[in-house]
């Protein structure tokens, strides 16, 4: 059996209207525990976004 890893990152808006992007990658149980942070503190147009092994994105807008 093989396990594929999979991560994701987050563009989105945070509450003053500033474009983010994640740092880091997520596992999806922590990217699911994330998305929830993100809504608790106001962020808007969150979107998760698999990304590769390195890989870092660049904030929307």
């Amino acid at each position: 059996m093989t396990i594929t890893m999979r991560s994701y990152g987050f563009t989105w808006i945070d509450a003053d209207g500033t474009p983010r992007a994640s740092a880091v990658a997520y596992d999806e149980v922590s990217a699911d525990r994330r998305r929830e942070e993100l809504e608790e503190a106001g962020a808007t147009g969150i979107e998760r976004v698999a990304v590769k092994p390195g890989e870092l994105l660049t904030p929307r807008g």
